[in-house]
């Protein structure tokens, strides 16, 4: 029998999707449904998968025990199409599931995913760290430890998600 984890993850973290819209998104998820846009991150940089510079926006709607869902939108149409499941897409890497872990489990994970031989990717992305590694069938996971003033990050992106 596998030996289990010493302390299981302790809640989704986000769950992410590629919409084409994210206005017509924000209204369904916002203004329809009541869940809250509390973040949305901008940026831009150069693109292996098709070789130039891309412009992209993720948004962030929240849960009531922190976890929510991210939506990724592009500003580049090629892009925006290579990320849509047709057979799988493309580039899948945007469609993941998170789980939060605390700093202990992160390194247990890690350490766990590297003994088995398996590829992993360690990622500080400022407002949180990251590791992701794949299934066997491909679902890419994603394990989150926020940093400890994840609080001050929040409320930051609160006051200015929606400009």
């Amino acid at each position: 029998m596998a030996k289990l984890l010493s302390r299981a993850p302790e809640r989704l973290h986000h769950h992410a999707y590629v919409v084409k819209d994210q206005e017509k998104n924000r209204q369904f998820f916002e203004d329809v449904l009541g869940i809250p846009l509390t973040a949305t991150w901008c940026e831009k940089h150069f693109n292996n998968w098709v070789g130039r510079e891309v412009a992209f926006c993720h948004t962030f709607y929240s849960f009531g025990d922190g976890g929510g869902l991210a939506f990724f939108s592009f500003a580049d149409d090629e892009v925006y199409r290579k990320t849509q499941a047709e057979k799988p897409a493309e580039i899948g890497s945007f469609d993941h599931i998170s789980f939060k872990v605390d700093e202990a489990t992160f390194a247990e994970l890690t350490g766990r995913v590297e003994a088995a031989g398996l590829k992993l990717r360690v990622t500080d992305h400022g407002y949180c760290k990251s590791m992701y590694c794949e299934s066997p069938d491909g679902l890419i996971m994603e394990f989150t430890v926020d940093p400890p003033h994840a609080g001050q990050i929040d409320a930051i992106r609160r006051a200015d998600a929606h400009s």
